[in-house]
């Protein structure tokens, strides 16, 4: 039995935000906050997204905003 040592590759994450060009994330902006977030209400990070630094600071920040404005639940039961 011979094994396979080589090792895949895999292409690094490109950030959603950097491509199109995105400066402010706005808080209203719910059907692309809803993506950053999972079904129990929790922000998915950044390894998981291919977010950039910048960019899921800005999207922590705006679902903090939505859900203290009550547009996001904090949880989902």
């Amino acid at each position: 039995m011979v094994r396979d040592n080589r090792r895949r590759m895999r292409s690094k994450k490109k950030c959603r935000l950097c491509g199109s060009k995105t400066t402010y994330i706005d808080y209203k902006n719910l059907s692309l906050l809803r993506e950053y977030v999972t079904e129990k209400g929790k922000i998915i990070p950044k390894r998981i997204t291919g977010s950039c630094a910048k960019h899921q600071r800005m999207v922590k920040e705006a679902i903090q905003r939505a859900r203290f404005m009550a547009l996001l639940p904090y949880t989902k039961e």
